[in-house]
Formats: structure tokens, sequence, C-alpha cells
């Protein structure tokens, strides 16, 4: 049996690293064809098979167990062995098995803590499929909530084995989301979040929380997730964040239009109230050009200065979002249509207040009618 790792399958190992999986097969059979009992060639050719895995093509799933089970039969307490079996009795669809070939790895090397891991994450969904399966389908919840203390206990001895290892810790906060502990959950991301602060789950949990949060306003909202993604910059999770915050600034336009419709409203003094005398129509030039000074202000502070005041990023993020999404164009939409309709009526010297006060229904009901329907749209 080999001991040393041949240089093919070191290059072979290299080539699975960098997803050239086709290329590691080839060098590995080569190394095969002269060695047929290197363990380290067997095991490296089941992680290449495993690597290209098509869900609709699943010639390789046989494959890689094949070359696990001929690995085991020249030794059968290779740890790398086991660790590769288990993982591809998994996607052949023998899941429930992956348990006692884990457990076998930590009988032989009970000091390695990637094994405890990898077992707790198999763990508690293996005891869910089990009790499904005597239960015509159904998940007890006692069983599911012994199989998550077990599983949280195997987690823990990985992160007692490995303090410094982050997966370890992923599996403890996973487990930990599953049972409802969402003071254990937060504890574990901070500590995932210190050994490796650009971790991108990690990173969006927070900000998202963040974000979130009770008053954060639309712009704080946005300056977060852009922040988050100057560090993890191929985020989907934070590009949708700031996407529902950039949707947020945008809906936040149609404010000011319905104000300066409002302020149409009342500088025509459209709707009689008791006691007063309504203006006399038509207005006087004037007093129709000293309309639009209010209007100018609410446009010139509730939204250019705003958006002046955002990040680059976020800018580019916000036209982004209009060319991407439906509802933001819906949305600007409205805000203009309700402008245009205050415009008329205060620009136009109307002599009867019929048309004016159809403009200022027409103006309000669109943008009133969808915005308790629009807040979700973030696709």
């Amino acid at each position: 049996m080999t001991t040393t790792l041949h240089p093919a399958v070191e290059r072979a190992d290299l080539l699975n690293d960098l997803k050239r999986y086709e290329e590691a097969r080839e060098l590995l059979a080569q190394r095969l064809a002269e060695d047929p009992d290197d363990i380290r060639a067997w095991v490296e050719l089941a992680r290449s098979h495993l690597g290209q895995i098509d869900p609709s093509d699943k010639e390789d799933r046989p494959k890689a167990l094949e070359a696990t089970e001929r690995a085991l039969a020249l030794d059968a307490e290779d740890i790398g062995a086991l660790l590769m079996h288990a993982r591809a009795l998994r996607v052949n669809s023998r899941f429930p098995e992956t348990e006692g070939v884990l457990r076998e790895a930590i009988r032989l090397a009970p000091d390695y803590w990637f094994t405890y891991a990898r077992l707790a994450d198999r763990l508690w969904r293996i005891r869910m499929i089990s009790s499904g399966q005597a239960n015509g389908g159904q998940v007890r919840r006692e069983d599911m909530e012994a199989g998550q203390r077990e599983a949280d206990a195997l987690a823990h001895e990985a992160i007692r084995l490995a303090p410094e290892q982050v997966y370890a810790y992923e599996v403890a906060r996973l487990i930990a989301e599953m049972s409802a502990d969402r003071s254990a959950a937060a504890r574990l991301d901070e500590a995932i979040f210190r050994l490796d602060p650009q971790h991108e789950q990690a990173l969006a949990r927070r900000t998202k929380a963040a974000a979130t949060a009770p008053g954060v306003k639309a712009t704080e909202a946005a300056i977060l997730y852009a922040d988050a993604l100057s560090t993890t910059p191929d985020s989907v999770p934070m590009q949708r964040g700031l996407d529902a915050a950039s949707y947020r600034l945008l809906r936040g336009l149609r404010w000011p239009a319905l104000l300066c419709l409002a302020l149409a409203a009342t500088g025509i003094d459209l709707f009689a109230t008791d006691g007063d005398t309504q203006r006399e129509l038509p207005l006087v030039l004037g007093q129709r050009l000293w309309d639009l000074v209010p209007m100018s202000a609410i446009w010139a502070l509730g939204a250019l200065l705003r958006y002046r005041r955002l990040r680059a990023g976020i800018r580019v993020n916000l036209r982004s979002l209009i060319h991407r999404m439906p509802w933001s164009r819906v949305v600007l939409a409205q805000a203009a249509w309700a402008m245009l309709c205050a415009l008329l009526i205060t620009q136009i010297p109307w002599t009867d207040r019929t048309i004016p006060l159809v403009l200022f229904w027409a103006g309000l009901v669109p943008s009133v009618a969808t915005m308790w329907f629009d807040r979700p749209k973030t696709t």
C-alpha cells in the first residue's frame, strides 16, 4: 500500500481544487493503471466524480461510490476514504448509512474534529428521516429534538477539539437555529465572524438584522448593505438586501409628490371649509408661480439632496434597479403622475374647480391604492 502521496495524485488533488475534474480523472486513471493499490488515488478519483455531479446526470454518483469502496477494500480504517465514502453514500441516496461510516471514523480517530462536525451536520437530518419513515411520513417532535440535542453535543465537541475551525461553529449555529435557540445562534454567529470577518453567511445575517431593525431608514439600510458588499462583492443575499433598500428609497419618492399634490389642492382652495371663503378663480399668475416655490423646495430637500448624499455605489444600484425591476418603474411613474397632476392644478388658470378636483383624485388614488401592496416587491 502506498504510504506517501504520489506526484500524479498531488497534481490531481490540485486539479480537483481548481474544479478541473476531467483532467484530474485522466491523471488518476494513469496512476491507478500503474498502481491499483494507491488508496489516495482512489479517494481523489471519488472526489473528482463527486465534484462534477450534475443533477440531470447520475453516472458519476455510482462511480464515486465504487471508487471509495475500492479504497476501503485496501484499508477499511483509512479516515480519508471513510469520509469520502460517507459523502458518496449521501449523493447516492443512501443518506442514513452515512451515520455508521462517520461513527466508525470517530472511533478510529477520536481527536479529529472534522468527523464530529460532519456527523453533527448529518445526524439531525438522519433522525428526522428515520422518524418520518417510522411514523407514516410525520416527524415526531420528540425525535427531532432528541436528534438535535445529540447533534449539538457532537458539534460542540468539534468546537472543543478545534476552536479555530469555522465549519464546526457553522454546524452548531445551524442546529441552534433549528432548535429556535436564537441567543445561542447569535453567539455562534459572533464567533464565526470573529474567526472570519469576511464570512458571507454570517455577514449577511448580521447585516440583515441591522438593516431590518425597527426604526432603520432606507438610506441607513442601503449603506449597511453597501458596506457588506464591499467585503463580499459576490454575495447574492447582500445584493438582494441592497435591492430591497434601494426599492424602499424609490418608494419614498411618492411622498414628496403627494405632498406637492396636497399643497396644490391647498393653493387653489380645492376643498371648501366651514366659515372660510374659497379663493376666487382663476388665480393670478404671481400666485401660480409662487406655488412652485414650496414644491421646488420639497424636491430639492426631500429627493435631490438626499440622492446626491448617497454613495456612488447606491446611486448606481438605484439606476440599475429601475432597469431590472418593473415595480421600481411603477412607483416612479406614480410619483411622476402625482407631480404632473399637482402642476396642472396650480399652473393652469382654472375658472372652475371641477377639473382640478378630478386631477387631485387621479393623482392621489393610484399611489395610495398600491402603497400597501407593493411593499414586498423586491424582485
